[in-house]
């Protein structure tokens, strides 16, 4: 029951939270400069009939509650209406984007992981040598260096002048190679920092000791009992990693013209298609909420002094 309880009560507030961030998203729009039905038809000319027939469209006569109400009633069942500059359904807008950043977000932070995790174990393993100082030095480069830079001279040395990938579109891994390296990059420097500080905490602990007494080897220790042990810090950070790549990787996609998520915000900025806006701003939220719960579930199955925290809670 107690672990019934705790899921009830992380469902609820992530439940709680989303509802929060779709009004707060709405009343901001609603409020912003200018009239709604101007923002909708942006700089294209008008009528008052057509003015007449977007209010109608979009309830604008209709008090706050009343436009908020039916908009997120729609919501909860998938329709967020139509895009103002195509006319086509919004979900369908962001469905079409959505499969280029989610697979630009998964192969950035496969290759953080891959890459990352055993360095940081290394440094860890080997702390203050030579090697652990170059592993430092070369995780604090990398953290000073913005994605959108690294990413220009990647496009630029392997694109440009070697013309070993392509330099723009999307389709298959080697569209999205150099602009995973460029998201990844900053990202596993900071989960080497993350890895190679748990690994220092666990370097004394009592059931490491008992393992060297038993004579085991060093990588069986840190592989086999390090990792596992490690692996609680490492676990929350890749799932953050994976929805700021989901929700923040606008930059990125810029540079290498890919058609996602980011580059599909700012064009809806741009052109003020509000219906947009709002799913975007929305589908970030429950990104970042949704894999927040989806750690917690996993600290619960990879840490049993989590889970027998929550028992006797």
């Amino acid at each position: 029951m107690p672990m019934v309880t705790f899921l009830a009560r992380r469902v609820a507030a992530a439940v709680l939270l989303l509802g929060l961030l779709s009004l707060l998203t709405y009343g901001l729009l609603a409020v912003a400069p200018g009239s709604p039905e101007q923002a909708l038809l942006g700089s294209r000319p008008s009528t008052p009939e057509t003015r007449a027939a977007i209010r109608a469209e979009f309830m604008l006569d209709e008090p706050f509650v009343v436009r908020y109400g039916h908009w997120l009633g729609n919501a909860v069942h998938g329709d967020f209406g139509s895009s103002v500059y195509s006319r086509e359904p919004v979900s369908s807008v962001v469905g079409e984007r959505f499969s280029t950043t989610a697979g630009l977000a998964a192969y950035a932070v496969g290759l953080t992981l891959v890459v990352a995790i055993p360095t940081g174990l290394i440094a860890g393993m080997r702390r203050g040598s030579g090697l652990d100082q170059g592993i430092t030095s070369a995780a604090l480069i990398a953290t000073s260096v913005p994605s959108y830079a690294l990413g220009i001279a990647l496009l630029y040395g392997f694109a440009v002048a070697l013309g070993w990938f392509p330099m723009y579109g999307s389709g298959d891994l080697a569209h999205l190679t150099l602009p995973a390296i460029a998201l990844a990059a900053g990202q596993a420097a900071f989960v080497v920092r993350q890895t190679r500080a748990a690994a220092l905490d666990l370097a004394n602990q009592d059931y490491l000791t008992f393992a060297r007494a038993r004579g085991l080897g060093r990588r069986r220790i840190w592989v086999s009992y390090a990792l596992r042990n490690a692996s609680l810090p490492v676990l929350t950070v890749g799932g953050l990693l994976l929805a700021a790549n989901l929700t923040g990787a606008v930059f990125v996609e810029r540079v290498f013209s890919l058609p996602g998520l980011g580059s599909l915000l700012i064009q809806a900025v741009g052109q003020k298609d509000i219906p947009v806006v709002q799913a975007l701003v929305l589908l970030g939220g429950t990104v970042v909420v949704v894999t927040n719960l989806l750690i917690d579930l996993a600290c619960l199955a990879v840490d049993a002094r989590v889970r027998h925290g929550v028992i006797e809670a």
